[in-house]
């Protein structure tokens, strides 16, 4: 396994592990002690959680790990579609559910609700967001470097917490590529996202970027200048974030020296 650090704004601590499982596994380890260390200090723990295959072997290794009182985290999710049944399966409250949190005893799970209203749902969940600070995010990399549901461009200063926004056809493809829907016209075209401002206000971020679509998407994060045409750049600009990466999604990059290049 390969562990680097790259200095960039601020510390992006990047990880390469030799395959997919691997690399769930450590993230999981970690943010495991992450979470032990914030309820050691503190009565509870926030954190919001992605919705993606990318972040399964992560949820999975997770729900594993010893010494966490899960009674005392309180869980909320990333993002959500629009426009789909309530009991349909790639809603991301449902898949997250199926992955995590019926399988553990959360304090609390908030699943953001859009039917009644996007607007207003959008509005209640960042009230939930906004009511104490969120510690950890776990998070993935989109094919096309949204973090979220924050396609390019991203606002890096949106002054909203959750919001409703249009999915780009890439987005969209990609939910098709990892098999949640068969053809890119079942897929939504609006979704409610928690937005960068409110992604990056957290304590600590652990992003899981596995799998060969994924691998420009990674080398865009590492090599580009931080822009909003690539959304997961703004992941360099937070002081405690680490990457995980595996063979695939690291390969249109190298260590060299004291810097990652292209390969």
């Amino acid at each position: 396994m390969l562990n680097r650090e790259q200095s960039l704004l601020n510390t992006l601590s990047v990880h390469i592990a030799e395959s997919r499982s691997a690399i769930g596994m450590l993230a999981a380890a970690d943010v495991a002690s992450e979470l032990r260390m914030c309820l050691e200090r503190q009565t509870g723990v926030r954190m919001i959680f992605a919705a993606a295959p990318s972040q399964s072997e992560m949820l999975t290794a997770l729900r594993g790990e010893r010494g966490i009182d899960w009674r005392r985290v309180t869980a909320f999710q990333m993002d959500e579609y629009l426009n789909l049944p309530a009991d349909a399966p790639q809603r991301f409250g449902h898949w997250l559910c199926r992955a995590i949190f019926d399988h553990l005893p959360f304090a609390a799970v908030h699943l953001i609700e859009p039917d009644y209203d996007p607007e207003r749902a959008a509005i209640d969940y960042a009230a939930k967001l906004n009511a104490a600070p969120i510690d950890i995010v776990c998070c993935g990399i989109g094919v096309n470097g949204h973090l979220a549901f924050n396609d390019p461009p991203a606002d890096f200063e949106d002054p909203l917490t959750v919001k409703a926004v249009n999915l780009d056809a890439q987005c969209r493809q990609q939910q098709v590529d990892d098999k949640c829907f068969l053809s890119i016209d079942d897929v939504p075209k609006r979704a409610l996202t928690v937005t960068i401002p409110g992604l990056l206000a957290c304590q600590a971020i652990f992003c899981t970027v596995p799998g060969a679509l994924k691998k420009e998407a990674v080398r865009r994060t590492l090599l580009e200048s931080i822009n909003p045409m690539c959304p997961a750049t703004a992941l360099r600009t937070h002081p405690r974030c680490r990457l995980y990466l595996d063979p695939e999604s690291s390969s249109k990059v190298r260590w060299e020296g004291s810097r990652f290049c292209d390969t």
